[in-house]
């Protein structure tokens, strides 16, 4: 998937800076493209400071800091695909960087790693003869009966 990716994303980044330089012309594309660089490097200081604060106060209360690491791994991600060049890649770490879109976002990536690890823990693993492995054949962790001394 990640090879399929870093082939394909640059090719479609191109299409569409070639695309969009027909339209509006080579030099207002590459100002757009600086434009956008200079307000995605603002965006990603100020709500990557905001999201460093939300994380200490979580902290510093003795809080479980989910949301705020949450935020503070979209807002790295979004900044990381800001700094490459091109369209498509700017409007996705927009999208993770925004204020008003990064709560999509983050439920989207809470329900990809509840997935990922629900799956790998529970997910389709059976006992000898085609079982489940916890009691009445469930898929359930493995019970271990024993005693504590």
């Amino acid at each position: 998937m990640v090879f399929l990716l870093l082939l394909v994303v640059p090719i479609l980044e191109i299409a569409t800076i070639i695309a969009v330089g027909k339209v509006i012309g080579g030099w207002q594309t590459l100002a757009l493209l600086l434009l956008e660089s200079a307000l995605g490097a603002w965006l990603v200081r100020r709500e990557g400071a905001r999201a460093w604060a939300a994380l200490t106060t979580a902290l510093n209360t003795g809080r479980m800091p989910s949301r705020e690491l949450a935020d503070a791994a979209l807002v790295l991600v979004g900044g990381t695909l800001l700094l490459a060049p091109g369209f498509l890649t700017d409007v996705v770490g927009f999208f993770f960087i925004l204020p008003l879109t990064r709560p999509i976002a983050r439920s989207v990536l809470e329900t990809v790693v509840a997935r990922r690890l629900l799956g790998g823990v529970f997910g389709g693993r059976r006992g000898p003869g085609g079982r489940g492995r916890g009691p009445g054949g469930s898929n359930g962790p493995d019970i271990i009966e024993g005693e504590v001394l």
